[in-house]
Order: C-alpha cells, then structure tokens, then sequence
C-alpha cells in the first residue's frame, strides 16, 4: 500500500470534476462555431469563465483560459515586457522555474533588467528594500514590474501580497503573482487586492492536469503569447479545452465551498505531522517558514534530517518504503541540482511532503515508520560496512 503526500505536485481529481468533465465530452462542438453544438460548447466555458469571476470578485472578461500556471506565468511577465514598457523586473530567487526562467530570458535578451529581492535564511522577502527600488524608479519615470508568488511552492513561506500590491499602486509598478498554491485554499478577492496578473492550474485543488487560466486585469492590453486564431476574446489562441475547463470549474467550485472545512483538517494533519517529527527526531530542521502554521501554506512541511538526509537519497528511500514525497518542485524533479530554492536559503537538502482534504493522519503515521525503516537500514548497513 502506497502512501500520497506529494500533493503540492499535483492532487488527485475530485468526483465531482470527473462527473464534469464526462458531461462535457458530449458538448463535442467546437466552441467557436455557431451552429448549436458549438453554442453547447461555448455555454460550458462561459459558465465556468462566470463562475470563477464571481467567485474571486473579478469581471469575467479578466479570466482567460491557458494551459495552465506555467503558461499564465509566462504570458504576464512576456506581456509586460514586450507590450507595457516594463523595463526593470522585481522578482526572487526562491521563485518557481515558470517565473525564473522566463525573467531569465527577458533578461539575457536585454529587453529589461532583472533583480532579486533579498530574502534572509528562513525565505522571507525584505519588502521595505522592494519599496525603496520602486520608488527610485517612479521618480525617474521607469516602468517596473514586480513577481512573486504568493505562497512558495517548496518551503510554504506565504507572501504578504496586499503589502505589495500597495507598493506597485503608490509607485506605478504592474503586479504579478504566482498564486497556483494559494488559489482555492486561501481566500482571494481581487477587487480588494488590485493585483495586475495571477495564475491558476486545476490539478492543484483536485482538478485536471493541462488547464488553468490567468488573470488579466480589465484595462491592461497586450498581444496573446499563443497566436492564431481570435477565441478568449483575441486574448490566447487555440480551441479551449472544454472538457478540462468543465473540471476546473467543478473542482474550483467544490474547494471554495469547503475551503475553511478542508483546512481545518489538514491543519490539523500537518500539526500532527509536526509533532511526530519533533517527537522522534529532536534535530530536525523545518526548511524555511513551513512549520509556522500561521505564515506558511497550510498544505506544505518541509524537513531536513541530517542523520538520514545526509546518509541517504531520501526521495528514493521513501518511495522504496511506499511514501510519495519530493525533494522540491516536480517540475525539476528530475535534475541532479537539486532544489534552487532550498540551495537559496543555504541549506543542504530537505524533503517536501505536502497534503490536501483527503490526507489523514494515517499518513503521518506511514511516513514515520518509514524513517523508522530507512534508519534500521542505514543502521545495518553502517555495522557491516
């Protein structure tokens, strides 16, 4: 029996969203079209589309459906670049690779500058220094954006967004953040945080893998990173995914009506898990600020052993042992780097186990016995050596 607390990769997909996305595999239309399979089509997007925008206090016309986060991350800072005259891009060091790399090669392209905002050792950004760069670059009458995202994907750290929105709007700057952690487990209404630019992928809250979308705020115009036909409104082409779309508004509806019920549990599961590593390995480390319940992502932990992460390949371990975890992003699980964002905080390694409504402290329960074994092994091995 296998054990799954790799939820912050991905998380499996509610009933609910399968129900959805089976329904819409008859709406076969093209949305575009005019005839009346076209218009079944076309009614489940902008149903979806409607439904979102209510929920997160936006019009409808600002959501646009992408591939995902990853493509909504590249399309804001691409946009800003190329169409809005951003010349000076803020960002961190600690960011996912869809924000970094694409900062990365508007960077080496010259078409703008880009800066890190310092952190210190536990990944918490010094947003007064932020303020103060900003605002060297309004009196001298150059536009600068600014991304990060609202809650680290690896170490849980969760970003004081309102504070800079606030800086953005006083200085003239775009805002953009990564909120694919956040979204459908924290409350966001976006009339009240005037952010520029966010980012959603279902299969973070139970939906699909492949569909998300963007949020583009009403007024801001740019040219579309996907380019051929005129559908989301001239915005991004290509024919909408509408079976995945059907997911993502079933899922996305399911986790804002039981946002505060699901975290309730899992807090109460990630307290637990706290605990038991505290209890059985008084040296452990918890990478930057993911065992504060109150200032990190309720749905992430981040640990470091040093009697078995310095000893062992621990992601591989604990998969031989039945537990599903990471050692950073999935998205560069496969690099032999290893995590940038914990080799940002000066840290060795550390591992990432991460929960949704479904996980139970049975779990907990299965990863502990797991060490438990890894340890033994390592044991036996050192006697024999």
């Amino acid at each position: 029996m296998r054990t799954y607390l790799d939820n912050a990769a991905t998380t499996p997909i509610c009933d609910e969203a399968k129900l959805a996305m089976v329904d819409a595999m008859d709406a076969y239309g093209n949305p575009s079209s005019t005839h009346a399979s076209g218009r079944k089509a076309k009614a489940i997007v902008e149903s979806v589309r409607k439904d979102i925008a209510n929920r997160l206090a936006c019009s409808p016309s600002e959501i646009v459906f992408t591939s995902g986060g990853t493509e909504a991350d590249n399309w804001a800072l691409t946009c800003a670049v190329q169409d809005l005259g951003v010349r000076h891009i803020y960002t961190s060091a600690l960011e996912h690779h869809a924000v970094g790399h694409t900062a990365e090669g508007l960077g080496s392209s010259s078409a703008c500058e880009i800066y890190r905002v310092p952190h210190d050792a536990d990944g918490v950004h010094d947003l007064l220094w932020l303020d103060q760069q900003l605002e060297k670059h309004a009196k001298k009458g150059e536009k600068a954006m600014v991304s990060i995202m609202h809650a680290n994907n690896e170490v849980g750290n969760i970003l004081d967004l309102a504070q800079v929105v606030d800086s953005c709007k006083r200085h003239g700057a775009l805002s953009h953040s990564d909120t694919v952690q956040t979204m459908c487990h924290y409350p966001i209404n976006l009339t009240e945080l005037q952010l520029d630019f966010a980012a959603c992928a279902a299969h973070k809250f139970h939906g699909p893998k492949g569909v998300g979308f963007a949020f583009i705020r009403r007024g801001i115009h740019g040219r579309p990173l996907i380019k051929g036909g005129g559908q989301e409104r001239g915005a991004r082409a290509g024919t909408e995914n509408v079976v995945g779309i059907a997911g993502l508004g079933a899922a996305f509806n399911v986790a804002i009506d039981n946002m505060d019920a699901k975290a309730a549990h899992v807090r109460s599961v990630k307290a637990y898990a706290i605990d038991q590593l505290n209890q059985a390995y008084p040296q452990v480390i918890f990478n930057g600020l993911s065992a504060e319940m109150d200032k990190s992502l309720y749905t992430v932990l981040n640990f470091y052993l040093p009697s078995l992460h310095d000893n062992s390949m621990m992601t591989f371990q604990l998969d031989i042992h039945g537990i599903e975890a990471s050692g950073g992003s999935a998205c560069s699980s496969g690099s032999v780097q290893g995590s940038h964002v914990i080799s940002a905080l000066g840290k060795k390694v550390g591992t990432r186990i991460s929960f949704s409504g479904y996980s139970q402290t049975a779990d907990i329960d299965a990863l502990m016995q797991a060490l438990k074994n890894i340890e033994s092994n390592l044991a036996t091995i050192k006697a024999t050596a």
